[in-house]
Formats: structure tokens, sequence, C-alpha cells
């Protein structure tokens, strides 16, 4: 019986892997370019893992990478990366509500492993929630990726005290990069998005026009941009 379970469990191991391996390999050039632009920003190898460890979030790490080059206080970093991370309590809720039958004492943990890439993958597999071991599923899963991003940023680091410095400053048109890369697809299905993003820049240009310190220049941005697009939004849907 002791080996059946053991085999059950392996099996459901196995299968997480392989779902996560996808994760992996568009986590591990990321990762490596946060791992750069984070060492020439002036965190430590162990720092910018240590973070990594702990934030595991690819957007909010960029953005806090992007304000420490620009001597933002730490305040300021920790309110706009909660901010811009919010979406991960909605996330964290349909992820418990989905998983029904998985005990609650295994899916909390989960949640601290939620991406917006592990959240919509695991979607994708709901029928292993209803079979044995569904739990050590989505726990391969999740670790696949968590392991591929930690272990990314700390090869970034250390390539980051070795590659030319010509090359790692051209990696920084990453963090535009990626940014424009999940705005796009949104913009995409609702055109009025981008009038979002178009209202929290002016809304960034003014304050710093006014000699706002730059931290809380993004921060105001942000929040009072994300806001903004409940009128902007409300609009769209009144005219659908």
């Amino acid at each position: 019986m002791n080996q059946t379970n053991s085999e059950g469990r392996l099996h459901m191991v196995k299968r997480g892997v392989m779902a996560g391996l996808p994760i992996m390999l568009g986590y591990l050039p990321i990762a490596l370019t946060y791992g750069v632009l984070a060492n020439q920003s002036g965190m430590t190898t162990v720092e910018l893992t240590l973070m990594s460890v702990l934030v595991f979030a690819g957007a909010a790490q960029f953005l806090a990478v992007g304000m420490v080059a620009a001597g933002t206080g730490m305040v300021e970093i920790i309110i706009a990366t909660f901010v811009l991370n919010f979406r991960h309590f909605v996330m964290s809720l349909s992820f418990v509500n989905r998983l029904k039958h998985i005990a609650l004492r295994a899916k909390l943990p989960l949640t601290l492993g939620l991406t917006d890439e592990t959240f919509t993958v695991s979607a994708l597999y709901r029928k292993e929630d209803k079979e044995d071991y569904g739990a050590y599923f989505y726990t391969a899963l999740i670790l696949t990726a968590y392991v591929s991003w930690v272990g990314g940023s700390f090869a970034g680091g250390v390539l980051g005290d070795i590659m030319p410095a010509r090359l790692s400053e051209s990696m920084g048109v990453a963090l535009y990069s990626m940014f424009i890369g999940l705005l796009v697809p949104s913009v995409r299905k609702h055109y009025r998005i981008a009038l979002i993003a178009i209202a929290a820049m002016v809304i960034n240009y003014v304050c710093q026009s006014f000699g706002m310190n730059q931290g809380w220049a993004i921060v105001i941005g942000t929040v009072a941009g994300g806001f903004s697009g409940i009128w902007i939004l409300k609009g769209e849907e009144e005219e659908e």
C-alpha cells in the first residue's frame, strides 16, 4: 500500500514538472535579464536573489529594480509593488475556490507561488484537482516555475559581474519591453486600457514637473491611473 501511495505521489510530481516546463523555458531568459539589471543597479547577487526568493513577481521586481536605480526610497518601492501586485489577491481567491477537492491547508501555501503564468497553466489542468494526490501536481508545477525564476535570477547576478558593461547596459531595454509586452495584449482586447496607461504616464509627468520625488510620482501615477480605469472602462462597457 505504501509503495502504491509513493508511486502515485511521484507520478503526480512528474506530471506537475512537465506542465511547468513551458513556464521554466519562459522564465529563464527573463530572470537572467532581471539579475543582470539588478546587479547593474547596485544590488548584490545575494540581495537580488533574495528578492526573487521572497517576492517571486517578475513585473514587480523589474519595477523595484528601476526604482532602486533611480534612488527611490523603500516606502515608495513597497507601495508601488503592492499596487502592481494587488491582482494576486483576486488570483489567490479564484485558485482556492477552483480546487474544491484539495484540502485548504494544502491550497493556502500554494497561493504564495501564484504568478500570472502559474495561475493560467493551473487553470488548464483542472481534472488533476479530482485525482488522488492532486496537491502534489500543483505543488510540482509551481515549484518548477519558482526554482527556475530564483535560479535564473542568481545566474543573472553572477553574469552581471563578468559581462561587458556595454552588453549589460543594453539589456536595460528589457525593462520597458516587458511592460509594453504586458500592456499590448490588454490593449488589443480593450483599447481604452491604453487611455489608462496614458493617464498614469501624464500624472507621473505632472507630479515630477512640480518637483515631486520620482518614487512618489510613480506611486501616485500608478494609483491614480488605476482608479481612472473605473470611469474609462465603464464608458467602454456602456458602448457595448
